[in-house]
């Protein structure tokens, strides 16, 4: 994958690759990052995050971070980052009144703001995403339709960066100032779960993953979540193996294993409670 430093980057908006093995470390524009056919694993501040299809991972302009894609097949990289201050201004712009873009307009000045940090659906800018990529590989991009969808992007980032603040009143802090380092510290956790959810991992772990006591880590994250750190755990591993007995042929006992578990017959008995079927049962019917 011919990545350049990120931070040389002002005029280049768009990163489309593919590649089975690659590591790249350094500090980038605030940028969005989608995967397709595997995952990537990034190390950013004191968070590790795993992407794969169906999630994007939002950065800070200036972040410091790793990337790492180790696959057996080429993983599809496509993200996107935004010039320097432009999400700033249509922030500014987007909390101004009519009146003071009327009067003047170049008088607005850009208020800086801070993203959590994580793994977001993408459902929202999947549509957005597959037209930028459809221009950009048949080298049809025009800088205006450019600057078009980008600005697009930036409101749609600032909508979902709202919608974050809500999601803090589910915790149970008076300061809105804890509240929201709570929140981005259980962040922290649940990526790392994300990121690790087939390996062995004790409770301990993820609370240090979030720089939280263990009570604390997980009496917060229920309050976040709506569920234990080991029932996110388990139902993750179910996802994946449904999806592995939905896309592949491989043996059930691999597919356990693979996912985290230990046992066969738990794992099997686990999955027939969550989704009615047994594994086997649930591969035929596909």
């Amino acid at each position: 994958m011919a990545v350049k430093n990120d931070s040389l980057r002002t005029n280049r908006s768009i990163l489309h690759d593919r590649s089975d093995s690659y590591y790249w470390k350094g500090k980038g524009a605030l940028s969005i990052k989608t995967f397709r056919n595997g995952r990537a694993y990034y190390h950013a501040g004191r968070g590790h995050f795993a992407v794969e299809e169906g999630s994007y991972l939002l950065l800070n302009h200036g972040q410091e971070y790793a990337i790492t894609i180790e696959s057996d097949i080429p993983v599809e990289s496509f993200c996107i980052f935004f010039p320097d201050k432009m999400v700033n201004e249509v922030y500014s712009s987007m909390k101004a009144s009519n009146e003071q873009l009327l009067d003047d307009p170049n008088d607005v000045k850009p208020t800086n703001i801070d993203f959590v940090e994580k793994t977001y659906s993408d459902h929202w800018l999947a549509g957005t995403l597959a037209q930028m990529k459809s221009q950009h590989v048949h080298n049809s991009l025009e800088q205006s339709w450019l600057d078009e969808k980008l600005h697009e992007l930036a409101q749609g980032l600032l909508l979902v960066h709202r919608e974050t603040g809500q999601e803090r009143l589910r915790l149970q802090s008076l300061r809105a100032s804890t509240r929201e380092e709570l929140y981005k510290r259980l962040h922290l956790g649940h990526e790392y779960i994300s990121a690790y959810y087939d390996q062995s991992i004790s409770l301990s772990d993820m609370a240090r993953a979030a720089c939280l006591s263990t009570n604390h880590f997980l009496r917060s994250y229920k309050q976040l979540f709506g569920m234990s750190p080991h029932q996110y755990v388990t139902e993750r591993r179910l996802q994946q193996a449904k999806k592995l007995l939905l896309q592949t042929d491989r043996p059930i006992t691999d597919i356990c294993i693979e996912i985290g578990f230990q046992s066969v017959s738990s794992f099997s008995s686990l999955f027939a409670r969550r989704f009615a079927a047994s594994p086997s049962q649930f591969r035929r019917n596909r």
